[in-house]
């Protein structure tokens, strides 16, 4: 036991010494470094950049739901499964799904430009991972305001104190994200209006005649479904339905 326990200690004393015997330059961390190139822009060495990007990855959930048209697209979805009177059909799973890919066909053309003005030139090394990200945010940004109302941009902008900007597309992005998150949620629930009106007519026809027949104990919602799953189905409902959120987006115009 007293054997081991020399052991132990002296490879202790081993390491301590070994590492008193590197200098303060070799242990630094030189791969962490931010260069000051001779026209005042900054670059990040590769490992930074890997680091933020790693950092960033905890993001982009909440800019992919926050900066693309996913919020309005789920919102309808989830409107229209309500006026159907179901719980759990279809699924989230399913509605999530759905949403995805039309977001991802909905915002295929913003990528596109992206890809072209800032992350192909970056990749070529013609670009700076800063200027990357400066050049790639404007069709980004572009999107936005163009889905933005004025009057929630007004709002916000008045409220950070910026109500002195020219134009739009000079307000920062804390400001134009969250204006565009509020007018798409005013417009999936515009959608959502006029979606639910069909379905809460055929509601109050088949209450009535269940009341003037007497069967007050039979659910209206149990009798109406039927009927609004035969009317989405003889509309032919999902080609409308995101035939009308892919349009409002400029898509196939």
């Amino acid at each position: 036991m007293k054997k081991i326990v020399l052991l132990v200690l002296l490879t202790l004393i081993t390491l301590t010494t070994s590492f008193g015997a590197f200098s303060a330059e070799e242990l630094s961390m030189t791969a962490l470094t931010l260069t000051t190139n001779a026209d005042g822009s900054q670059e990040y060495s590769v490992t930074l950049q890997i680091l933020i990007f790693m950092t960033a990855l905890s993001f982009i959930p909440a800019a992919v739901i926050m900066m693309t048209s996913f919020t309005r697209i789920v919102v309808v979805m989830a409107i229209l499964r309500q006026a159907f009177g179901l719980q759990q059909t279809p699924s989230n799973q399913v509605i999530i799904g759905l949403t995805l890919f039309m977001t991802l066909f909905i915002m295929t053309p913003v990528y596109n430009q992206i890809d072209e003005s800032a992350i192909q030139p970056y990749l070529a090394e013609q670009l700076t991972s800063v200027e990357a990200i400066n050049i790639g945010k404007v069709p980004l940004r572009a999107f936005m305001l163009e889905q933005t109302r004025l009057k929630d941009l007004d709002t916000l902008a008045s409220m950070a104190g910026l109500e002195a900007v020219d134009q739009p597309t000079d307000l920062p992005m804390t400001v134009i994200i969250p204006a565009f998150i509020i007018s798409e949620l005013k417009t999936a629930f515009q959608i959502g209006f006029i979606l639910f009106i069909p379905f809460l007519i055929i509601d109050l026809v088949v209450a009535s005649i269940l009341m003037a027949m007497g069967m007050m104990m039979l659910s209206p919602m149990i009798v109406s479904l039927p009927f609004k799953l035969m009317l989405f189905v003889l509309v032919d409902g999902w080609n409308l339905v995101i035939g009308t959120i892919a349009t409002s987006y400029g898509m196939g115009g």
